[in-house]
């Protein structure tokens, strides 16, 4: 399924190098993405795949976008906001989507490490699990009689119980496990965050599934040679312009794993 069809950037940007987001975007200007079943924003660290994930979730208005702030002027943020653009997908019936599925989200890599720092201190675990009711409208009321309850209690036992029994690569796939669903939209942002290489495959492939037979849509922000290759993806990279499409096996990460690997070929003979 794809919900979110096309992303087109603002055509108008500032020359000012100390305007946010113009700066990172400006050879981008009026650039449109087309995104598929998995699209991947690939680039190297400070190519914007981040905060253009950022930007797509504040303009679709989904859970876990985080507000986009100028420095000097917030208004420049906002106008970017307002001079991009987005379609949405078309229904099995072929009739354009109104709406995004509900539970769709913008996932972190920051989300990912608070779920293990929440798992490994329990003042940050009492607070996070009462911040998750509250935001979900229990009452402060409401809120003080469930931590005193039995069942607050028997869910910090059972979480202090998987701080020893699970690595934080462990914890950060028991995140993706219980927080991916099918029937919905995704943005994740560097997904492979604490995942050692099997698991990071492990994941890319629970996400081709997801994608292929559960009518989940992903656009993931990542330079991780073992998701690229595994993906089943579009990827664009925000390094080149304009803007390209290209293979995972000819992104300059990717080659240069492959020339240090070379390299040493002889160890592995």
């Amino acid at each position: 399924m794809i919900y979110l069809r096309s992303f087109q950037f603002s055509n108008l940007m500032s020359s000012n190098p100390n305007i946010y987001p113009d700066y990172v975007f400006r050879h981008l200007a009026g650039e449109v993405l087309l995104f598929d079943r998995i699209t991947v924003l690939y680039g190297n660290n400070g190519s914007g795949k981040s905060s253009l994930l950022n930007i797509i979730a504040n303009k679709l208005e989904i859970t876990g976008a985080e507000k986009l702030i100028s420095y000097g002027d917030i208004g420049y943020a906002q106008r970017f906001l307002d001079l991009s653009s987005y379609r949405l997908g078309n229904d099995e019936k072929e009739n354009e989507i109104r709406h995004l599925p509900k539970e769709s989200r913008y996932m972190k890599s920051e989300d990912i490490l608070y779920e293990i720092k929440k798992i490994q201190q329990s003042a940050v675990l009492r607070e996070g699990l009462l911040f998750e009711k509250r935001s979900k409208g229990m009452s402060k009321e409401q809120a003080g009689a469930y931590e005193a309850s039995y069942d607050f209690k028997k869910k910090l036992e059972n979480i202090r119980f998987s701080q020893e029994k699970y690595s934080n690569g462990e914890t950060s796939m028991q995140f993706f496990e219980e927080h991916l669903r099918p029937g919905n939209l995704y943005l994740l942002d560097e997904p492979e965050t604490s995942l050692a290489p099997a698991n990071q495959i492990k994941l890319a492939e629970q996400i081709n599934e997801l994608a292929r037979y559960f009518d989940s849509q992903f656009i993931i922000a990542t330079h991780s040679p073992f998701v690229l290759g595994t993906l089943n993806a579009k990827i664009y990279n925000l390094d080149s312009s304009p803007l390209q499409t290209t293979e995972w096996y000819q992104l300059e990460n990717v080659q240069f794993f492959y020339r240090f690997f070379e390299k040493y070929k002889s160890f592995f003979g």
